[in-house]
């Protein structure tokens, strides 16, 4: 029988990929609390995990669990520690799934509360393939590090990290899936059209892009030599303008997001 309950504040994005995570292997909790102060939001919520128990006015109700992800954005979040911080139990473990506030920081808007964690999580954890990095704070017990550890397994790869590394990992992780799924797309739209079925597109392009990483991180060749083994590049010209994309909007937002 599942002893540990979990608790979400915010109930968007992250919280439905958590929890279709859980959902596609099954993994059952002793109780699945969430907030969000949108009715709207929790309703899309239910309908879709309806074992989950919800609420719009109660903050405190999802700090009774033993586990609660703070699900909301950076801006927010000193604000929502201010509310919860007389709420929450001692042995609990409160994890952020948000950048740039760091776990000095949170402890300190929690009047010293050291059971903390920050997780960047990975949009394709909703298929159990995430890349889901974690910090701790130096005072977390290893018990409480393996408890969190067994619950994020379902979600995919759960690598600790250096907490001064989270937001390069939000950068390439979290945020490098909107990098290449629109081109991605075009490549699988432009398969068909060239005439092969739709599965026969996903399929070539999923193994494609596989083998592409590999070559170049495994072969053994510099990056010249890699590109070398293709002698024809059709999009060339337009390659230097791509990348001077990357270098002013990634690193900008980068800038922003650091604590």
């Amino acid at each position: 029988m599942e002893t540990t309950s979990i608790g979400f504040i915010g109930g968007g994005r992250i919280t439905r990929i958590f929890l279709t995570a859980y959902k596609n292997v099954s993994k059952s909790f002793k109780e699945i609390l969430v907030f969000d102060p949108q009715e709207a939001v929790l309703s899309a919520l239910k309908s879709k995990f309806p074992e989950i128990h919800t609420s719009s006015t109660d903050l405190s109700s999802v700090t009774a669990a033993d586990i609660v992800f703070l699900a909301v954005h950076p801006p927010v979040m000193m604000e929502t520690l201010a509310k919860i911080r007389d709420h929450v139990k001692p042995d609990s473990i409160l994890v952020s799934l948000a950048p740039k506030l760091t776990i000095q920081k949170m402890s300190e808007g929690l009047g010293g509360f050291s059971n903390l964690a920050r997780i960047n999580p990975s949009a394709s954890s909703i298929i159990n393939q995430g890349i889901n990095p974690v910090c701790f704070s130096p005072l977390m017990s290893d018990d409480r590090k393996a408890q969190l550890t067994e619950i994020m397994k379902p979600l995919g790869a759960f690598p600790e990290v250096a907490e001064s590394k989270i937001e390069a990992y939000a950068m390439i992780s979290a945020m490098g899936h909107t990098y290449f799924w629109p081109q991605i797309e075009k490549l699988r739209a432009l398969a068909v059209s060239f005439g092969m079925d739709e599965s026969e597109a996903k399929s070539v392009i999923s193994e494609m892009l596989s083998g592409t990483t590999e070559t170049l991180f495994k072969s053994g060749l510099t990056f010249s030599e890699v590109v070398d083994l293709v002698p024809v590049k059709p999009l060339a010209e337009v390659e230097q303008t791509i990348a001077g994309y990357y270098d002013h909007y990634l690193i900008s937002l980068y800038q922003k997001i650091k604590p």
